[in-house]
């Protein structure tokens, strides 16, 4: 009776040895923990691009209702668009800055060194 306990009981703590084995290798693996992680950071990403395009359309509505409610809106966005200018009115069309591909560096001073 004594040897059948004992095979029971490590038996028992084989399965427990595997199972926690098993479990290891399983949150270690590719669909483990790396993978939630992963999941986690586009979930985030997604938000956050959700939560844009809400802002964006957000302004977009309050956009329309004004142009929709306001005439010297319309005025002002069919001028823009069509490049209109009324009499007398003068445009000005300046050229694109040019963009810096570095910053300068700092000159060095003595104190510096």
């Amino acid at each position: 009776m004594r040897v059948h306990h004992l095979i029971r009981r490590v038996a028992v703590l084989i399965v427990f040895v595997l199972v926690g084995v098993y479990g290891y290798l399983s949150l270690r693996g590719p669909q483990g923990v790396p993978a939630l992680m992963d999941k986690w950071r586009e979930i985030r990403q997604l938000e956050e691009e959700n939560a844009n395009l809400q802002r964006e359309n957000d302004y977009r509505r309050d956009r329309i209702k004004k142009l929709q409610e306001s005439p010297s809106e319309q005025e002002l966005e069919i001028r823009k668009q069509l490049k209109l200018l009324r009499p007398g009115e003068t445009s000005f069309i300046l050229p694109d800055q040019p963009k810096q591909a570095t910053e300068p560096s700092p000159i060095e001073t003595p104190e510096a060194k």
